[in-house]
């Protein structure tokens, strides 16, 4: 049944959104054109590269290989989720602008969440599990130094309460 679609209930970055989604949508396309969330990056398409990394329910997960009908009922964040609603930018962003730790840009949306999933999990990780968990998106442009910085940075703004929201 080509014709065939599905309605779902989901949150996007704190919003309720219900939307028609076809049984073989992914979540990628959904957040991007449907929805005109552009921050999530399409990169290797096969869940590798991690650059299109979104929050559901928490959780990382690679949103080009994840279908949109698996939303119903959850939320989803996004880079665009991130930032209080007067623009105040998360610890985790705030730490990565900076530390500078990015380049061409490609890369740090999916970055910045893996490292808000991390950091909600484990809000002092040594540098060894830091280096794990951003194992699961490649960035192209630095050595990752930078990005590991800016990490343990957001750790310590968290710590303080500095921009904890």
């Amino acid at each position: 049944m080509a014709d065939e679609t599905l309605e779902i209930a989901t949150t996007i970055n704190g919003r309720a959104e219900r939307l028609t989604v076809a049984p073989a949508d992914m979540l990628i396309d959904m957040l991007r054109e449907r929805l005109g969330l552009t921050g999530t990056k399409l990169a290797c398409d096969v869940a590798t590269c991690g650059a299109c990394t979104v929050l559901l329910d928490g959780e990382p997960v690679a949103s080009c290989a994840t279908f949109a009908f698996e939303a119903e009922g959850r939320a989803v964040t996004t880079i665009e989720g991130l930032p209080a609603p007067d623009g105040t930018l998360d610890p985790v962003q705030e730490a990565f602008l900076s530390r500078s730790a990015f380049q061409c840009g490609f890369c740090t949306p999916g970055m910045i969440l893996l490292a808000k999933a991390l950091l909600e999990r484990n809000p002092r990780p040594d540098r060894a599990t830091i280096k794990n968990w951003l194992g699961a998106n490649i960035c192209r442009c630095t050595g990752y130094r930078m990005i590991f910085e800016a990490v343990e940075d957001a750790a310590e703004r968290l710590a303080r309460g500095k921009g904890g929201r």
